[in-house]
Formats: C-alpha cells, sequence, structure tokens
C-alpha cells in the first residue's frame, strides 16, 4: 500500500462515504480480489478501509480477538459487529466485554428484533432443538444482514482451514445474499499462524477454546470436542448442520 492509502486507512473515523452501487461494489471485488490474494492482512485491511471508510467494518463471534486486535492496530475506531443472540455463554459475552473495554474499537452488540421469550412464545420453546435453521436465521442471519445496510463491505475471521466448506473461500469476495463485499483478511491463515499471532501479541482468547471448544456458538448448540475430532464438530451436534447461514 502506498503511505497515502496508509493514511487515509489510519483517519478512517474521520472518513464520511455514500453508499456504492452493486455494480460498482462487485467491479471493485473483481479486481481486486486476484490483485489482494497473496497480500498480508494489514494491507488487505488498510485497503478495505481507504476504500470504504465508514462504510467498511468487521465482524466477531468472539472466539477469540485476533480480527480486531489486527483491525485496531491498522484502524484504530473501527466498528466491530456483535450478535448478541441471546444464547451466547457467559463466557462468550466475557470476552466481548473484554474486547471492548481494552481495544480501540467501536464495539456495536447486535440483538435480535425478538427476545429469546418472544421467539419461544411465537415458535414454540427451544426452537434451536426443534429447527435450527429458522433459529439460526433469526437470531444470527437476518440480525447481520440488518445491521450492514449502512455498510458496503464487512471482514470477517473465516479461514479456509476450519472446514471443508471455507476451502475456497475468497480474500476479497462479493456476498450477493446481502449485497456487500465480503473481506477475509485471515482466509490463508494456518491454525499455526493464527496461535502465533494470538501468543506474540497476548491477543485476548474466549477461556472456552481451552476447555474443549475449538469452535464456539450458541451454548444450547455447541458441545465440547474430544482429541483428535474435528475442530467444528461441536456445533450442532447430533444434526447434518454445520453452518448458521451467515457463510453460506
Amino acid at each position: 500500500m502506498t503511505a497515502a492509502t496508509t493514511t487515509s486507512a489510519r483517519n478512517y473515523r474521520g472518513i464520511e462515504t455514500e453508499g456504492r452501487a452493486p455494480e460498482e461494489l462487485r467491479e471493485l471485488v473483481s479486481h481486486w480480489g486476484a490483485e489482494l490474494e497473496l497480500a498480508p492482512a494489514e494491507t488487505i485491511i488498510e485497503w478495505a478501509a481507504a476504500t470504504f471508510g465508514k462504510r467498511f467494518c468487521i465482524t466477531s463471534s468472539m472466539g477469540d480477538a485476533a480480527l480486531a486486535h489486527l483491525a485496531a492496530k491498522v484502524v484504530p475506531g473501527i466498528d466491530v459487529v456483535f450478535l448478541d443472540t441471546g444464547y451466547h455463554f457467559i463466557e462468550t459475552i466475557g470476552t466481548r466485554d473484554a474486547v471492548a473495554a481494552t481495544m480501540n474499537v467501536n464495539l456495536l452488540s447486535i440483538t435480535p428484533v425478538q427476545s429469546v421469550a418472544e421467539q419461544d412464545a411465537e415458535h414454540g420453546k427451544d426452537l434451536y432443538k426443534t429447527d435450527p435453521d429458522l433459529c439460526c436465521a433469526l437470531r444470527k442471519v437476518k440480525p447481520l444482514a440488518d445491521s450492514l445496510e449502512n455498510y458496503d463491505a464487512w471482514a470477517t475471521g473465516l479461514r479456509r482451514e476450519e472446514t471443508h466448506n471455507r476451502v475456497i473461500a475468497p480474500v476479497i469476495g462479493w456476498d450477493a445474499k446481502k449485497g456487500k463485499v465480503k473481506v477475509s483478511p485471515l482466509a490463508r491463515w494456518s491454525d499455526e499462524q493464527m496461535e502465533r499471532y494470538i501468543a506474540e501479541n497476548g491477543v485476548l482468547v474466549n477461556p472456552l477454546v481451552y476447555d474443549g471448544y475449538p469452535s464456539i456458538g450458541c451454548a444450547p448448540c455447541t458441545r465440547r470436542v474430544a482429541p483428535g475430532e474435528d475442530p467444528r464438530s461441536g456445533r450442532w451436534a447430533g444434526t447434518n448442520k454445520t453452518e448458521c447461514g451467515i457463510h453460506s
């Protein structure tokens, strides 16, 4: 990145931008996807912040704060969107609060339209058991889509090593369902790279990760994973479900 671009990224909070047409956004993806495929994660974030200004945010499920830590260094004050489903482990909420208290980010905790009690009243108790896809749609997919209305691009901590479904995840891609540019700065990071970044930078990690939960979702739908099992096998255990719908 040029010095001018880096400066623009670091002055991100002062940039006022208007939303871009989908055609323009797709053109950016077409050009910069290949250009940035092998770029360092910091450079990818710099590009996104310089290109989209305040209409760029990151999301975090608070399994760890690696992406938030990296983004805060490159773009102080960046918006971090967290989906508070109403079903999270207390450790996940604690990690969220620690990120908000210790990092230079603007943390936005997004809640669904309905509380858990209201959802139970309309759809029956424990929808996550009777219709997990609908539960995820109501408590994750729609709230995220609604929260991204004021953004043109969003970054995720998606990594290709995490699941077979994510092997082809592009660094810069087009999310047709949301009509947004989807940025995955850590897509090419291996497990070893992630662990090294966390250790070298003292990055906050959800304590459940060290208690047998390498992939953390909502408490009722997540179990511990035995040594040697797929790290995501504890998600929606006992069902054929492998994704909440945000990345599929």
